[in-house]
């Protein structure tokens, strides 16, 4: 037993040390631009990462003999440590120049780590002819807005462009910066028509990140990434994304010949102003084709994705009148929410009932899930019973073609039964209808005395009133009935009725959350309860649901425009409050729920008083 535990313990312990070796070093070398012009200043950044900086030593530069070295090597460091592993990132960065035209080479630097030597990429830098322009601005101006433009923007890009109706595409927002920024606000979310949109998880904080695009450096971050499913075929457009982003930039005094002016503007004080620049994304295009009609199943009913279907009966053997379950369910990665299961056949004899609808998405990604529908079915006949195989089909744009899946038929032997079941068309049960001995009498024919009464009635004031009852119920339910067999015809009837009511029970989850503290589910559910409630009382289909359409109904509605514009703020605050996590205390987060309630309950009241009309 002894040897058995040391030989575990020195397994674990030579696992431990592998994982460690196996952390990954890399030394790059980067730059700010790889096309500058003559005599323009820019940096580049000589960086080791994955390692202990202990054991880092022996850096040498590369010769730069091209350019001139106006400041470096300026060094920098972080460390982490995640599950006891140590690892450092270390930066040599210098200012240089570049004083003639060409194209020239920086060449490899590098760094000697627990006795190996690595060494980084060469860079090839090309100089242009200078313009003399850095873009139109005042004196006072710190920063053109061409300028802005080039140092901060958002990047809207796809990872298709060509795809088949139902497809999912994954359209990823970036901001990329040069420049020191400040919380950023949206000003405009992107509109998503012609598309079923699911928002991907990311995570809660902007984190940046050293990225090389076109040849320059930024520091980046994902602010978005949604997942878009195509309902309609034909060239989509994805309308762009705009924030609001407080830019910190050094502040430019006027030149005067007071040479107190000009020691106290140097750069060293660090004055700073901030500009407030709007940022927008680029449109996003998406080439959209019809799903093919070749090889298409009659079984198809618009799933498009990679999917696993099963049809499953809980027991084969039953008695009459007994339940059983029927699970039907469907798995994969695709438009899962949107797909609908086999509609169930049954044979004579069986009673089913609405199945119990069930699902969970998963939403990293690419979407996937599982979705669900148990059938209750209960036999009322006795005998061998067959139900027929059941059968789901999809399109596999991968494979680009269709696929149907069936499931086995189902032979079920149903015995005798405890119960009897009366069926309207199988007459009388046998405790209907029983012998007696003594049923028909013999009637006596003799003369007797008939007394007459005076007074009173032989029958009472009540019993009509018990007789009439019954009838008075029957034509109520008949109303009853009527009205409701209309109001279930009318899907988005009722959807709109039921509006308020599920909003309520939405804001109430909403105010468990922010009582726990939970911000950031407070904020979903906010959101969740304001856009449900809108999309049931405007009778307005997910897939078109976005903030515009919505603005759009209220005003036809004849919602006043102040109302209309506190419902988009509303939504936009929700939007973005994974993006200013500082800015979400619980006093913000309280008026924001009694500005909802207060919203959903004027708009109840204009649109409830528009109808009644």
């Amino acid at each position: 037993m002894i040897k058995m535990k040391f030989k575990y313990i020195l397994l674990l312990l030579i696992l431990f040390s592998f994982v460690n070796s196996t952390v990954a070093q890399k030394f790059e070398l980067t730059a700010d631009k790889t096309t500058v012009q003559q005599g323009e200043r820019f940096k580049i950044y000589f960086t080791f990462s994955g390692g202990d900086r202990s054991s880092m030593k022996s850096y040498r530069p590369p010769s730069m003999k091209n350019f001139s070295v106006l400041s470096g090597p300026n060094q920098s460091s972080s460390m982490s440590i995640i599950n006891g592993n140590v690892s450092s990132t270390i930066t040599y960065s210098y200012i240089i120049v570049a004083p003639n035209l060409g194209e020239f080479t920086i060449g490899e630097a590098s760094l000697e780590f627990n006795g190996k030597v690595y060494k980084t990429n060469s860079l090839k830098i090309k100089v242009v002819k200078s313009n003399g322009k850095s873009g139109k601005r005042t004196n006072n101006q710190a920063m053109s807005n061409e300028e802005l433009k080039e140092n901060v923007f958002i990047r809207a890009f796809a990872n298709k462009r060509n795809v088949v109706k139902g497809e999912q595409v994954t359209v990823t927002y970036k901001l990329y910066t040069k420049l020191n920024i400040s919380s950023p606000q949206i000003s405009k979310l992107p509109q998503y028509k012609g598309f079923w949109a699911k928002e991907l998880e990311t995570k809660n904080n902007i984190q940046f990140s050293v990225e090389m695009y076109k040849g320059v450096r930024y520091r980046s971050a994902i602010l978005k990434k949604v997942a878009l499913f195509p309902t309609k075929s034909g060239k989509l457009t994805v309308t762009p994304f705009e924030l609001e982003i407080p830019v910190i930039v050094k502040r430019r005094a006027p030149r005067t010949n007071d040479p107190f002016d000009s020691f106290f503007n140097d750069s060293f004080f660090g004055r700073t102003e901030t500009i407030q620049f709007l940022a927008t994304s680029n449109k996003v295009t998406v080439n959209v084709a019809s799903l093919p009609e070749d090889g298409k199943p009659e079984s198809f009913a618009g799933a498009v994705g990679e999917f696993s279907f099963k049809a499953t009966l809980d027991k084969n053997e039953v008695k009459a009148n007994d339940a059983i379950t029927l699970k039907l369910e469907v798995t994969g990665k695709g438009n899962i929410e949107l797909i609908d299961l086999p509609e169930v056949e049954l044979p004579p004899g069986f009673e089913k009932y609405e199945p119990k609808s069930s699902k969970s998405v998963k939403n990293k990604g690419v979407v996937s899930g599982r979705k669900t529908e148990d059938y209750l079915i209960v036999p009322r006949v006795p005998g061998i019973k067959e139900i027929a195989p059941l059968k789901f089909s999809f399109y596999n744009p991968r494979l680009k073609k269709y696929i149907e899946q069936e499931s086995p038929k189902f032979i079920i032997n149903v015995s005798q039964g405890d119960k009897e079941y009366a069926s309207s068309t199988t007459g009388f049960s046998k405790e209907d209808v029983k012998l007696l001995s003594q049923d028909i009498r013999f009637i006596q024919t003799s003369n007797f005395d008939l007394v007459k009464r005076e007074k009173g009635s032989l029958i009472k004031s009540w019993f009509w009133g018990m007789l009439i009852l019954p009838l008075f119920l029957m034509f109520i339910s008949i109303a009853v009935k009527k009205r409701q067999d209309k109001l279930s015809g009318n899907v988005q009837l009722v959807k709109s009725r039921k509006a308020e009511k599920k909003a309520k029970l939405r804001l109430k989850y909403a105010q468990k959350a922010l009582d726990e503290n939970n911000l950031e589910k407070y904020y979903e559910e906010v959101s969740k309860g304001l856009f449900g409630y809108l999309e049931d009382k405007l009778q307005l289909q997910k897939s078109e649901s976005s903030i515009e359409k919505v603005s759009t109904l209220l005003e036809k509605n004849g919602v006043n425009i102040e109302l209309v514009q506190e419902v988009k703020d509303i939504l936009e605050k929700c939007e973005f409050s994974r993006f200013a996590p500082q800015a979400q205390t619980a006093e913000v987060a309280t008026d924001l729920y009694n500005e909802t309630v207060s919203v959903i309950i004027q708009i109840e009241n204009i649109i409830n008083t528009k109808n009644k009309k």
